[in-house]
């Protein structure tokens, strides 16, 4: 049976489709196509149920993100980082958890590598730093910065407690952005710099994904959340792929290449090169769902992620995310000259996916640590 998670999100398509152009060339999602998608819960999938979260599983939220995808790249990326960050829904003590991702209306984002400096301080922490690709940032309701506790001199230097390195949540009205969003592909998603200035961030009001881990026991707590986000990247890269297959399927039978009596689709070239991009992709998508539905079915029978679950979803978000890359790219190619142009559909899909590819996440270099532990050799997985 559909979620009606993805329900919506086919509903909503053709709507976010006609729209491709406004969201590139604004650089982020439009107020009012945030306030239609947010009533889905789709930003927020990841939220347990004790926090009003909507229901889906692990894999059912990567369908929702790759269908939002295929209808513009932009908003199926914003979707996919939303849910995943709500997943640190489950590492907030109470009341943060529900003040931050218990209304409906919540959209948490970020970057979660320590690139802030955090002073202890009465009631909490002091924060200051500057964050790189804050997709989405412009609407959230919380915005998550990861940070390095500091001692007076400026040094790393941990907490009595012994916190070290927390992914703290601030208030947009605390939070500064940085016009940098000026790229090739995914230019819709608004992933901007953001800074904070002596911010301070109430006791406990922050998660911490490795040293403290969780603090609600329940499936998607015992769910990687590296994992996740390399999936949900992976799976924004494939809607994005799946539409450029059917824009050059769209295409193929119209277009007559510049000297030719015969249609694109007509050429030999062209339906093989269908026929292996489909091939690829629904391989890949395959691997990714069924390494994460694995999983999930451990998470729900009380089994926390093990290191080798990790490490295949790793391994599958990372092929999963390059194969698309690679699909977008062949189809661009077979497209032709007709593909250069601004307004063909199959370029926007080229660049997304070539952008989405880049995430340090699902980078080729996760093959090496996927490898590694494959091989038995010394591999540092706090991470994975």
């Amino acid at each position: 049976m559909t979620h009606r998670l993805l329900a919506a999100a086919r509903d909503l398509g053709p709507a976010i489709s006609a729209r491709s152009a406004e969201i590139e060339a604004l650089g982020t999602l439009p107020v009012d196509l945030v306030d239609e998608i947010r009533p889905t819960g789709a930003f927020r999938m990841c939220v347990p149920d004790d926090l009003g979260g909507p229901g889906v599983t692990a894999t059912e939220s990567l369908e929702v993100c790759e269908e939002f995808a295929y209808h513009d790249g932009s908003v199926g990326w914003c979707v996919a980082i939303a849910a995943t960050t709500s997943l640190l829904a489950s590492y907030l003590p109470d009341p943060h958890a529900a003040d931050l991702f218990g209304d409906p209306g919540s959209i948490g984002g970020g970057f979660v590598m320590p690139r802030g400096r955090a002073v202890a301080t009465d009631g909490g922490l002091r924060v200051t730093g500057r964050w790189e690709f804050g997709s989405g940032t412009k609407h959230c309701t919380t915005i998550g910065g990861g940070c390095l506790v500091v001692g007076p001199d400026g040094q790393p230097e941990q907490r009595a407690d012994r916190l070290s390195a927390p992914f703290v949540f601030m208030d947009p009205d605390d939070i500064t952005f940085i016009e940098t969003w000026d790229v090739a592909g995914l230019a819709g998603t608004g992933s901007v710099d953001f800074e904070a200035r002596d911010v301070f961030v109430p006791e406990g009001r922050w998660a911490q994904i490795g040293a403290g881990g969780p603090v609600r026991d329940n499936a998607w707590s015992r769910f990687s959340f590296y994992g996740l986000l390399a999936c949900g990247v992976a799976s924004a890269a494939v809607g994005i792929a799946r539409r450029s297959i059917d824009e050059l399927v769209d295409l193929a039978g119209a277009k007559k290449p510049q000297g030719s009596a015969r249609t694109l689709a007509e050429r030999a070239s062209t339906q093989a090169a269908i026929a292996l991009a489909e091939a690829r992709l629904g391989g890949a998508w395959s691997l990714m769902l069924g390494a994460v539905d694995g999983t999930w079915q451990g998470a729900l029978a009380g089994q926390p992620s093990t290191v080798e679950q990790k490490r295949r979803i790793r391994l599958a978000a990372a092929h999963a995310t390059q194969t698309a890359a690679d699909v977008a790219a062949s189809m661009f190619t077979t497209a032709g000259g007709a593909a250069v142009y601004r307004a063909s559909p199959i370029q926007r899909c080229f660049r997304d996916a070539a952008v989405a590819a880049q995430h340090a996440i699902v980078a080729p270099r996760n093959l090496e640590t996927a490898g590694r532990l494959r091989l038995g050799l010394p591999t540092d997985t706090a991470t994975l």
